[in-house]
């Protein structure tokens, strides 16, 4: 795939599709942009642009030393919408990618359609502080790779356990075998440990969407409504599923955001 630099750091990006209107994608932790998988094919033959990259820390861009903050890979995201030129376009974010997507929006709110925020928060609050602090502690004596397959236990529902073994080994075979080392894995822990928008967010003015799995119990999804609550005028969707909803169930996911983009195209 291509690179860019930018930023001080080289960062590496897949630009795929021609259509009119371009959708930019941000990942979550520990995630790069193949995270986006189950997505593509919906987004992609719905005739749309989608730009998606690695965060610093992750897959094949830069892992300098951190901490990280929402600013700094706010800064990168749009580093990497200028470099290709993008205007007038759609933002998307997940997870943390939603916590970057939001310090986003806030700093350079001219040229974004739309925005839309899934399976996120406005501040992690004392559950997911708590969790996360755990984490890092976990990270630093049993490896990163030992985290993500905990972190498989959150992100799916029961239903996902009893009924489909063999995605379930692929993804923990994935979380197995992750390539992040520690001291980026933290650095980008530290994003989400910060992120706190809640005085911030009532300046947004893009239309916004809010989208969170009906099972969350890794950001539980009262927090997602808590971030909608916060935002003028957003709308709030829920999809069958947990944290990691886009992936088990993708279908529904899909069609809550490509249904949005199709309400705010420039041309209907």
């Amino acid at each position: 795939m291509p690179t860019m630099y930018v930023n001080g750091i080289t960062i590496n990006y897949a630009d795929e599709g021609d259509g009119p209107e371009t959708v930019l994608l941000i990942n979550g932790l520990a995630d790069d942009l193949e995270t986006w998988g189950y997505q593509m094919p919906a987004l992609l033959e719905a005739g749309y642009r989608v730009v998606r990259f690695d965060n610093r820390g992750i897959g094949a861009s830069d892992r300098p030393a951190g901490p990280y903050s929402t600013d700094l890979l706010a800064d990168d995201a749009k580093a990497v919408a200028d470099q290709l030129g993008l205007d007038d376009y759609h933002v998307m974010g997940v997870s943390m990618g939603g916590m970057i997507a939001q310090r986003f929006a806030l700093k350079y709110p001219a040229g974004i359609r739309s925005l839309t925020l899934a399976s996120t928060y406005a501040a992690p609050g004392p559950f997911c502080s708590r969790m996360f602090a755990m984490w890092a502690d976990a990270a630093q004596v049993l490896g990163v790779p030992f985290v993500m397959r905990d972190v498989t236990l959150w992100a799916f529902t029961l239903d996902f356990f009893r009924t489909r073994e063999a995605e379930l080994i692929e993804f923990e075979t994935g979380m197995r075998y992750l390539d992040q080392p520690v001291h980026a894995y933290l650095a980008q822990l530290a994003v989400i440990q910060n992120h706190d928008e809640t005085a911030q967010l009532g300046a947004l003015t893009m239309p916004t969407l809010v989208l969170a799995g009906e099972e969350d119990i890794l950001i539980p999804t009262a927090l997602s409504h808590d971030l909608h609550e916060l935002i003028p005028g957003s709308q709030w969707r829920t999809t069958p599923g947990g944290h990691g909803c886009m992936w088990e169930h993708p279908d529904e996911f899909n069609s809550a955001f490509v249904g949005f983009l199709r309400e705010n195209e420039r041309i209907h």
